[in-house]
């Protein structure tokens, strides 16, 4: 694995394998760390914390299997993970998992594993989200934490259908070894993507392992709660995974479930979390918003003038704080409209009017 240091913004780069962690049925890899819960079964009653959060949370973990039409015109099949976030069959994966998608069956993790017809009802591509629906009541369900109380050192534990081995999901077990990441991860079948690269911002380094398959599986803390979404690793790396963090995926996941598939406003920018010592760098004045890592080439930021290293401050005079603040702002606007994005630019605000347009979700083909 290739790494670069961004010296001067202190953020890692790494380039890392095309859509990571979705591996193709019948694929050969090397064996997985960690421990295959045989059937899918939980483990039994102990006192071991780690067996405690599995036996509370693997029945909302799920098998996504999808039929895939590439861009291409190429098919096969994507093995991917996901969870249930509401009994009535809400379910979290990543975009790159059900993308193209022609069939997205979703099997629990049961024994004897039941399955359902899946279809996208949001999620915002770019940021590799995606979020089905599936007909089912009274569905088991992991709850949502929040990542923005994680801390270095602190323990995690990954579940996932690593490597689409039989035998159920696999468990692995780290802790946080690094916050606010920023990688670029190559996916040739992105098409919303700026040179075929997903750029993930705010991300969770973790060394639990996280290999083909677990894409769009629970990354959990000690009390059973979803903080991150395992989404990036690299074959050639030992001990360093990535997971998107979950403030940063649930304004979208609350958008799909309020309002199905409707569209929201979107920049076309890929962003981070500005911290002192990269306003200190960048020269900006600002202490607090959104960085923009890039921007979509032809996207309505770069149409209007938005420049790499630039910092958002505000959207239609509301207060941008940080990525996630944008994200929620630009959920509440419909495309088309026109609005004033204001940017602290080497320490000067300048004002760019920037007409938004539709976030790009999964697309599952007919």
């Amino acid at each position: 694995m290739k790494i670069r240091s961004t010296a001067t913004l202190a953020l890692v780069v790494l380039g890392l394998v095309a859509s990571a962690c979705t591996i193709q049925a019948g694929q050969q890899s090397s064996p997985a760390t960690g421990t295959a819960l045989s059937g899918g079964s939980t483990a039994p009653t102990t006192d071991e914390p780690v067996a405690q959060v599995i036996a509370r949370s693997l029945p909302a973990v799920v098998n996504v299997t999808t039929d895939i039409l590439t861009p291409q015109g190429q098919t096969g099949q994507g093995v991917g993970t996901g969870f249930i976030v509401r009994p009535d069959g809400i379910v979290v994966t990543n975009c790159h998992v059900v993308e193209n998608g022609t069939k997205i069956t979703v099997s629990t993790s049961a024994k004897s594993p039941q399955s359902y017809d899946a279809h996208v009802i949001g999620g915002d591509c770019e940021h590799d989200l995606a979020v089905l629906k599936i007909d089912g009541n009274d569905l088991p369900t992991v709850p949502l934490g929040n990542s923005s109380d994680l801390v270095l050192g602190q323990r995690v534990v990954a579940i996932g259908y690593a490597l689409a081995l039989q035998g159920g999901p696999t468990v692995t077990t780290g802790i946080v070894s690094a916050l606010d990441r920023t990688v670029h991860v190559q996916d040739p079948n992105c098409t919303v993507c700026k040179n075929f690269s997903r750029t993930y911002g705010n991300v969770i380094q973790t060394d639990a392992a996280i290999n083909h398959g677990n894409s769009g599986g629970p990354l959990l803390n000690m009390q059973g709660q979803v903080v991150g979404i395992n989404s990036a690793g690299d074959d050639n790396a030992q001990n360093i995974g990535f997971a998107i963090a979950i403030d940063s995926a649930k304004d979208a996941v609350d958008q799909a479930i309020s309002s199905p598939l409707a569209p929201t406003g979107y920049l076309g920018i890929q962003t981070a979390d500005l911290t002192p010592g990269m306003a200190q760098q960048l020269g900006a004045t600002a202490q607090n918003g959104a960085y923009v890592i890039g921007t979509t080439k032809g996207g309505p930021a770069d149409e209007a003038g938005m420049k790499s290293g630039d910092v958002i401050v505000s959207v239609d005079g509301k207060t941008v704080a940080s990525a996630n603040d944008l994200g929620g702002i630009l959920n509440g606007l419909q495309p088309g409209t026109a609005v004033p994005v204001v940017v602290d630019r080497g320490g000067q605000q300048v004002t760019l009017n920037v007409t938004l347009e539709a976030r790009p979700l999964p697309t599952q083909l007919p």
